[in-house]
């Protein structure tokens, strides 16, 4: 059966392996830290990372939530943890699903993806803040997790790094929403080019300020 716990911790505390190594305690062996990137955006996937770290090794330095590293940080942290985990994988969701099943259900589908594309698999899973009801793995959600357990923000550079790249080859395709640079939030230059030039297939339709339209852009 699935154990689920929801773990408020202390804003003191610092990021480190401790909930890995209680699970590892509690006689787990493969704890994989669990995130996603682009909830918010107006446009583009929502990406979900699972990583399993060695907790005897070093992890890369400065690795720490995504949001508080930068690009290039970010970049450097991600390419050492592809050479150095144990495992890691990603699960995408696209933005007509999102809009058929809604956001969170799709952050927890893209999550469930992740885990389940970890080989080795997964034993025990951190999540940050979320829980996932049908995921039988043992799991423990912990809120600000990103930022105290060294596996989830491995997940959260890793989601972080792998949609940003995506979003930049969408640039390519739709130049006239500049997604290289705003990665679909919903930047002011980013919602006058959605009045401008409409949606196109990249955008979520069921978010606010994304402009409807007859037809979306091929």
């Amino acid at each position: 059966m699935t154990a689920f716990q929801l773990q408020a911790e202390p804003y003191e505390w610092k990021i480190g392996f401790d909930f890995e190594r209680q699970a590892i305690a509690d006689g787990f062996a493969f704890i994989a830290g669990v995130d996603e990137v682009g909830r918010g955006c107006l446009a583009g996937p929502v990406v979900a990372a699972a990583c399993i770290l060695d907790t005897t090794k070093p992890v890369p330095k400065g690795l720490n939530d995504s949001k508080k590293l930068t690009e290039k940080q970010r970049d450097d942290i991600a390419a050492e943890l592809r050479e150095t985990a144990v495992a890691y994988a990603v699960g995408v969701v696209e933005a007509a699903e999102i809009d058929r099943i809604n956001i969170l259900e799709a952050t927890k589908v893209a999550m469930i993806k992740a885990i389940e594309a970890l080989n080795p698999a997964a034993d025990h899973i951190l999540i940050d803040a979320l829980q996932l009801k049908h995921l039988r793995t043992p799991q423990k959600a912990i809120i600000k997790g990103d930022s105290i357990s060294y596996s989830i923000a491995a997940a959260s550079v890793i989601a972080k790094t792998y949609r940003d790249n995506l979003m930049v080859e969408y640039d390519a395709v739709y130049p006239q929403y500049g997604f290289a640079g705003h990665k679909g939030y919903g930047a002011a230059i980013h919602r006058e080019a959605i009045k401008q030039h409409g949606p196109c297939l990249l955008h979520r339709m069921t978010f606010r300020g994304v402009v409807p339209v007859t037809s979306a852009i091929e």
